[in-house]
């Protein structure tokens, strides 16, 4: 079993900026690909982004894209969002998932074996 621990959201106002944090317990980690997602009040999970198991490769929801980065440091067993340019569309619970499947796409939620509690992001307009 591997635990997943967000950290780093928070109240923010628009166009400020946050850095999101996921650590894992186990060293399994760093052997697969894993992603951010959002869940906003009312609304259906959805796929932020996601990055290969070394880092090398990474993709992006077009809401996101140009705004978002994601990056990981498997020797802390770290995954990181840095958000910048923030809207009160950003505003959600986000998750981190790891361990993906490699035959599942990563914009998939099902295709994640682990998943973190979530930490809320609020942007004030």
């Amino acid at each position: 079993q591997v635990q997943l621990v967000e950290s780093g959201g928070g109240l923010v106002q628009a166009g400020g900026s946050l850095r999101l944090s996921c650590t894992a317990s186990a060293r399994t980690f760093g052997g697969y690909s894993a992603g951010w997602f959002r869940q906003a009040p009312g609304k259906d999970r959805e796929f932020v982004a996601a990055i290969s198991w070394n880092g090398d490769n990474s993709h992006y929801a077009d809401s996101v894209k140009g705004r978002f980065t994601i990056s990981r440091d498997n020797a802390k067993l770290t995954m990181y969002l840095e958000m910048h340019s923030l809207t009160s569309e950003d505003t959600a619970v986000y998750y981190c998932a790891s361990h993906r499947d490699s035959a599942s796409d990563c914009f998939l939620p099902e295709g994640y074996g682990y998943w973190g509690q979530g930490t809320q992001v609020t942007v004030s307009s």
